[in-house]
């Protein structure tokens, strides 16, 4: 059969069965609120792990994928596992896929629209909305339609492992174990395709090509064992407030929001000037708007959306994302507070070693405290980001056509903002593989928040455009 006609088939066969096989098994997990170990302890008493563990193993069994087998892999104390090992059409073939996602969530978040709610799921014109659907749950049985429309139109496919694990949402703390205890039966894959990423545009397949870093944590700083009268110690009793504006002065430049530590910095490598400069040129079609929320008259950071976009891959940043010992300005009295605490997250260049970065952070806020205040320090997390390596010939081939045959038009690439621990810990695991990520987070999905939804269109096109590159990664020359 001609690649052409073969891939078209693919789709083909996509189309067909992607929402009457998996639209179904997506609403009932959307009806199971199993929330990440993190924001639930007692996961392991309430099931809802288990429930939704089961229900996606159950519905693999039944794939019409020869040879297949399926297991949850359960480790004392750690979220389970399902494991999903496909062999390689061709009797023999040493090439090995690895396909990730998650099936854990997020909480369920207030503000949903009226008669729409993160455990009870309504499918509205194109979209699917409820929590976990397109974060992570779509990814695994996406992946084994993908591996079914490859057979069904005659193309090939390596050795495949698809799992979908359950600490992601918790910053995959259960991972490293779980890819330890399956190391024999990975084996080493030469390509890692992880489902969990963004989109910017719905109009193609977009691969991510760089991810942050993030360090997380609180500071603190005490001035007094109670609060005072402001009339009686304000101008001789520093505010605390005060001295925490110049603690973060240290590390970000008020003027431009850049971060100032040498450890907190990287260089953008060759090649994303001109990748973020083709991003914001395809983000031109979707017209003017800014992609944010921004209050009219907000003058953005960059000069226009190409460096934005270069901004959002490789600057990092601090953000204040919550404060104790401010009461409600409402009932707030005229009183010199004790304390002010704020919990930082600062984003890091995909580059930068996290634990140096971290190092580096508590010295500069910790040293020579301000008026000998005290100021203490919680480290929440380091996580180091990820840059992908340079594509191979067949690889940027085989993404082009993929994205052809998926969604009509070329791929792209995308340097994100975010963080996922877990595919740092892929590349060291498997520093030999092409390490890939992609997925259907894109405009109006609101993960994480009030009305998550999944794009039926995306999905299936990220769905055919997988078949497309399973296909290419069995047969193509290297």
């Amino acid at each position: 059969m001609a690649t052409e006609a073969r891939h078209q088939g693919m789709r083909d066969h996509v189309l067909e069965r992607w929402r009457p096989d998996i639209l179904p098994l997506l609403e009932t997990y959307a009806r199971i609120p199993n929330l990440s170990p993190a924001y639930e302890p007692g996961w392991q008493d309430e099931g809802h792990m288990d429930a939704a563990a089961e229900l996606l193993a159950g519905w693999a069994s039944d794939r019409a994928l020869p040879g297949a087998t399926v297991e949850i892999v359960r480790i004392t104390g750690l979220t389970p596992t399902v494991v999903v090992e496909v062999p390689a059409s061709d009797p023999g073939a040493t090439r090995t896929v690895l396909v990730y996602g998650h099936y854990d969530k997020q909480p369920p978040f207030d503000g949903w629209s009226p008669g729409r709610g993160p455990w009870t799921p309504v499918l509205e014109g194109e979209r699917l909305y409820a929590r976990g659907v397109a974060d992570d749950g779509y990814a695994l049985p996406s992946a084994l339609l993908a591996l079914e429309a490859v057979v069904a139109a005659g193309g090939r496919h390596g050795r495949c492992i698809v799992i979908a694990e359950g600490s992601e949402e918790s910053g995959s703390p259960h991972l490293p174990a779980v890819l330890a205890h399956l190391s024999d039966r990975i084996g080493i894959p030469d390509l890692v395709v992880a489902l969990d990423s963004g989109s910017p545009t719905y109009d193609r397949l977009w691969i991510t090509t760089t991810l942050r870093g993030a360090i997380v944590g609180t500071l603190t700083v005490k001035v007094l064992d109670h609060g005072v009268h402001s009339g009686s110690a304000g101008a001789v009793v520093p505010s605390s407030f005060r001295l925490l504006r110049q603690l973060l002065d240290r590390i970000e430049d008020a003027a431009t929001g850049d971060l100032l530590l040498p450890e907190l910095r990287a260089d953008p490598p060759p090649g994303a000037v001109e990748e973020a400069t083709a991003l914001a040129g395809a983000l031109a079609d979707q017209g003017p708007a800014s992609p944010f929320p921004v209050v009219e008259g907000l003058v953005l950071q960059g000069r226009d959306p190409a460096e934005q976009a270069l901004r959002t891959a490789w600057w990092g940043s601090l953000a204040v994302v919550g404060a104790d010992g401010l009461p409600p300005a409402e009932v707030a009295g005229a009183v010199l507070r004790p304390s002010t605490t704020l919990k930082l997250v600062i984003r890091l260049p995909p580059t930068v070693d996290a634990d140096r970065a971290a190092g580096a952070l508590e010295r500069a806020l910790t040293a020579d405290p301000p008026n000998g205040a005290q100021v203490g320090w919680a480290l929440g997390q380091a996580a180091g980001g990820w840059a992908a390596a340079p594509f191979p010939p067949w690889l940027s081939a085989a993404l082009e056509t993929a994205s052809l045959t998926g969604f009509g038009q070329p791929s792209g690439r995308l340097g994100e903002g975010g963080t996922i621990p877990f595919m740092g810990w892929l590349a060291g695991r498997f520093p030999e593989a092409q390490i890939l990520a992609a997925g259907v987070l894109g405009p109006g999905s609101n993960a994480h928040g009030p009305d998550e939804s999944l794009h039926l269109p995306t999905a299936e096109g990220v769905t055919a455009s997988l078949a497309v590159l399973l296909d290419a990664h069995a047969t193509a020359d290297r």
